[in-house]
């Protein structure tokens, strides 16, 4: 079914982060992907990704280029939306320790801590176990990057843990380090470092499953 439409418009907000590197594992997954800077384009996407970066300085920059509030309503009519590291912390309805004037987009019922992994000397990769994505004790672990990450104290009903890491060999024991709820996609690391693109795979089937049930609804 899913063949017989375009491969989904996937837009990488261009304000801060790894861009060019979400962008090339988009299109390695088989979608269309731009930059997105302006109200008009974002839309004009199918679905958003929030690269990592500093949250507090991507807060300001949304405001700054008019596109908080427009992404804050597409959000809420259902926009699929992946937020890696502080795109995490944007999609968290709470966060600790945040700044005193920080917000959130919000979306995601979860609780998050802000560099709960530590600060950027802290940096470090792991092997994840994280069987929904494809990650499991028959396939090659998720190699996951962690820059300044933070991590998951708590979900709501309705989150779907993904990955947790520090857990060893146990896939359920460690800290959350990946969610899903509904169309909104989170994890505290990097994917798009190192040429791992199950992540983006994932993102780029929830985003092209909502445009065809869009299309349908409608046609």
């Amino acid at each position: 079914m899913t063949s017989q439409f375009p491969p989904p418009l996937i837009g990488v907000l261009a304000l801060q982060g790894d861009v060019r590197e979400h962008v090339a594992a988009l299109t390695a997954s088989g979608a269309r992907a731009i930059t997105v800077r302006r109200p008009a384009e974002l839309a004009s996407v199918d679905g958003l990704v929030l690269p990592g970066g500093e949250s507090t300085t991507i807060d300001k920059l949304l405001r700054a280029f008019g596109l908080y509030e427009p992404l804050r309503t597409r959000i809420g009519e259902g926009l699929p939306v992946y937020g890696s590291c502080a795109g995490m912390i944007l999609l968290a309805d709470r966060v600790q320790g945040a700044t005193a004037d920080q917000t959130t987009l919000g979306g995601i019922d979860m609780t998050v801590r802000r560099n709960a992994f530590g600060r950027q000397v802290d940096s470090f990769e792991e092997d994840l176990l994280a069987p929904a994505l494809g990650a499991g004790p028959d396939d090659a672990p998720l190699r996951a990057v962690f820059i300044r990450a933070p991590w998951v104290e708590e979900v709501g009903d309705g989150v779907e843990v993904l990955a947790r890491a520090g857990g060893g060999a146990r896939a359920s024991a460690g800290k959350i380090v990946a969610v899903r709820h509904g169309m909104l996609l989170a994890t505290s690391f990097h994917p798009e470092i190192g040429g791992e693109t199950r992540v983006h795979r994932l993102f780029v089937e929830m985003v092209r499953d909502a445009a065809v049930s869009r299309t349908l609804a409608t046609s």
